[in-house]
């Protein structure tokens, strides 16, 4: 049984499409980030599986309870840290979270609570008003909260957008070690390099549908291969080494400096000829294994 299955669903606002037929199941104890530019329909089906918003079409299960049909028991299994910072001003740090307990039924949770601040660098701040905390302490809490009932299934949405060093490493230590004792984590972030380390498996969304799914090491591998940055003496790049410009918009990234994609090493010593023959001067070469913003890039261009 998935952590999270999502069936064919559809989302509509008027005339603009959010979603369209989006499926793919999540598996239990997985790290798995749900990547896209703006507007992709990420926030869209985090919603509609947080039970926020309803599809037009299709279904949404959390360990087998339809977020629709089921959605109390579906709920009870799902923590979801929003991306706005939304809090009550007149309670405490620790008011706050007894009261989220509450909603799950969860009298006598101090002993969890305490822990959850802990891991958190909040216990300082545990009697404190929560109009009083700065932006990054009040992010603390909304993790703090989305925890609080200890769910199996946790969705993240943008959990680190404008906070400090401090923070992320705080929460990617306590999220990991949630997540090696079996807990499923989803993450939504533009912050690339953190969806690359942390997530075994990434789905990225455009324009409301599902563009790549598969294992992060597998996109970097298959997707966009490895490149070669050269940086040449007073010279501008031959024509025919053009096509090969992993970004056909910016294929410079200094003065005389440029990448050029390749998918083997094979294709260096093309490259190296052609530049030859052009009467180019290399200055300084060196090959780069491709990142997941990379394969991200390329994706959101060639929508493939």
């Amino acid at each position: 049984m998935a952590a999270i299955q999502i069936v064919n669903v559809e989302k509509s606002y008027k005339s603009l499409r959010a979603l369209g037929g989006v499926s793919f199941a999540i598996e239990e104890g997985e790290f798995f980030g749900l990547l896209g530019p703006n507007g992709a329909g990420k926030t869209t089906l985090i919603s509609i599986i947080a039970g926020l918003n309803r599809a037009d079409s299709g279904s949404v299960a959390i360990q087998g309870y339809d977020v629709v049909r089921d959605y109390r028991e579906a709920r009870r299994r799902l923590g979801v840290v929003p991306q706005e910072l939304v809090f009550d001003p007149f309670f405490t740090v620790r008011e706050t979270l007894r009261m989220q307990s509450g909603y799950f039924g969860l009298k006598k949770n101090d002993a969890w609570i305490d822990e959850v601040m802990f891991n958190l660098d909040l216990t300082s701040k545990a009697d404190a008003n929560m109009r009083s905390l700065s932006g990054g302490m009040k992010r603390r809490v909304l993790v703090a909260q989305a925890l609080v009932h200890k769910p199996p299934v946790i969705v993240l949405d943008e959990p680190t957008a404008g906070v400090d060093v401090e923070l992320r490493q705080t929460l990617w230590k306590f999220i990991a070690r949630l997540n090696r004792e079996g807990h499923t984590v989803v993450l939504t972030t533009h912050y690339l390099e953190e969806a690359q380390a942390l997530c075994n498996r990434v789905a990225m969304l455009k324009a409301g549908e599902v563009v790549a799914l598969d294992a992060t090491s597998a996109l970097i591998r298959r997707i966009s291969g490895s490149q070669l940055v050269v940086k040449l003496a007073p010279n501008a790049l031959p024509d025919s080494l053009k096509p090969l410009q992993s970004h056909a918009d910016q294929p410079q990234v200094a003065e005389d400096q440029f990448i050029l994609r390749i998918n083997d090493y094979a294709d260096v010593e093309p490259i190296l000829a052609t530049l030859r023959e052009s009467g180019a001067r290399i200055e300084d070469m060196h090959l780069q294994q491709a990142d997941l913003e990379d394969v991200f890039l390329q994706i959101m261009e060639s929508g493939k």
